[in-house]
């Protein structure tokens, strides 16, 4: 009887080991996923133009430096490209401005589940990346060709062609391979965005609601 009692303890014994080994397997596991779900992913190499720890993408070297923080889904950054987008780009050239471009990702969930804001934003780091002068180019395409909320969005394989056809195809194989796919979400985070188009002059958040925008026009008029 006292060997048969002893044989049961160690049973229980093993089994309570087993389960702890099992529960803290789960418990790393579940870590391991949560990290993975939040993780920045890779960062594009920074360059004359790119600035991989702020996510601007900048032209021009005026004094006083307008940012523009735009999702390519958003209708609404298509509509703002369209109405300002040549005057921006035309004084930072002629070095009234530092424009400042941040493809960032916030409307993955008006995309069918293909995060569409989040790999069109990774295509646009490729081509800032590789290709930054072609990058102006590229973000206009896409928003040319921006698809309709609560549609499945552009393929990733369409984003890499029309990187090809503005002559970007140094940056295909990355898009491609969607490297930067978690960067633009990460960059809205980092920046703290809720709502694009988003417009900053000289670190100032402007209040568009409130016609702050004209703090901007006056900078481009």
């Amino acid at each position: 009887m006292a060997a048969a009692k002893s044989n049961t303890n160690w049973f229980a014994i093993g089994v309570s080991i087993a389960v702890v080994v099992v529960l803290v397997a789960i418990g790393g596991l579940v870590v391991f996923l949560n990290n993975q779900a939040t993780s920045p992913g890779a960062a594009p190499k920074a360059n004359d133009t790119f600035n991989s720890e702020t996510g601007a993408i900048s032209f021009g070297d005026g004094e006083d430096t307008v940012a523009v923080f735009v999702d390519f889904q958003c209708p609404i950054c298509a509509s703002f490209e369209e109405q300002y987008g040549e005057q921006l780009e035309a004084a930072a050239a002629d070095g009234r401005i530092t424009l400042e471009y941040h493809p960032i990702a916030i409307l993955d969930r008006y995309s069918q589940g293909t995060e569409y804001s989040s790999r069109s934003a990774g295509a646009a780091f490729c081509v800032a990346e590789s290709n930054p002068d072609l990058y102006l180019d590229y973000s206009k395409t896409l928003f040319d060709n921006q698809p309709a909320e609560n549609s499945a969005g552009l393929t990733t394989d369409q984003l890499a062609d029309f990187a090809s056809q503005v002559g970007a195809d140094d940056a295909v194989s990355c898009i491609t391979d969607e490297t930067y796919r978690k960067f633009g979400a990460a960059q809205a985070k980092a920046h703290e965005i809720g709502g694009t188009p988003t417009i900053e002059v000289n670190g100032k958040r402007l209040d568009l609601q409130a016609g702050e925008i004209t703090e901007m026009e006056k900078l481009i008029g």
